[in-house]
């Protein structure tokens, strides 16, 4: 089957190497979600990052794999997790254009991950907050601290054009990858 593709009609961040910051960071997760969109993947992606270097970076491919758990963020824990040989991430951040979903916010729990910084909120779905608050649950046995508004304009608007687009509100053209 050949899948019909979408123009991504956002750039690339370019983000200093000498600041690296959450907005660093969260700038390569922008760049994870673009490729998604060139992929015809829904926008979201992830970078996961410990002690100052990138231990990780996926976007969505529920599409591409037919896997329903290939989220960004399960695909950049399972890569951290191969990279620095242990499941537990405490010294990692995982850094994601929009907030997790239950599946999501779930793994970063049990990945012991130290931080989530997500840009933007989802307040149906999201679980680091918005929707709930999985990661305050009073039994949990680990505590992930949570930062959102990273970049959170950009990623908003990347994702809510890519679904405009889909929708067909703004006449982007498709075209087909042979």
């Amino acid at each position: 089957m050949r899948r019909i593709r979408q123009n991504c009609p956002f750039e690339k961040l370019h983000p200093s190497v000498l600041v690296r910051d959450d907005a660093f960071y969260m700038a390569l997760a922008y760049n994870q979600a673009i490729e998604a969109w060139r992929e015809d993947e829904v926008p979201i992606g992830a970078v996961i990052e410990c002690r100052g270097d990138v231990v990780a970076a996926a976007h969505n491919g529920v599409d591409s794999l037919r896997d329903p758990t290939a989220h960004a963020e399960i695909l950049a824990i399972t890569q951290a997790s191969a990279y620095l040989g242990d499941w537990r991430l405490n010294a990692c951040t995982l850094y994601v254009t929009k907030e997790p979903c239950p599946m999501c916010a779930g793994a970063t729990v049990m990945a012991r991950l130290g931080r989530v910084v997500f840009a933007w909120g989802d307040p149906k779905m999201g679980c680091l907050g918005g929707a709930a608050a999985m990661h305050e649950l009073p039994r949990l046995n680990h505590r992930v601290e949570v930062f959102s508004g990273v970049l959170e304009a950009e990623c908003r608007s990347l994702l809510q054009a890519y679904f405009a687009m889909k929708r067909g509100k703004d006449g982007a053209s498709a075209w087909v990858d042979a």
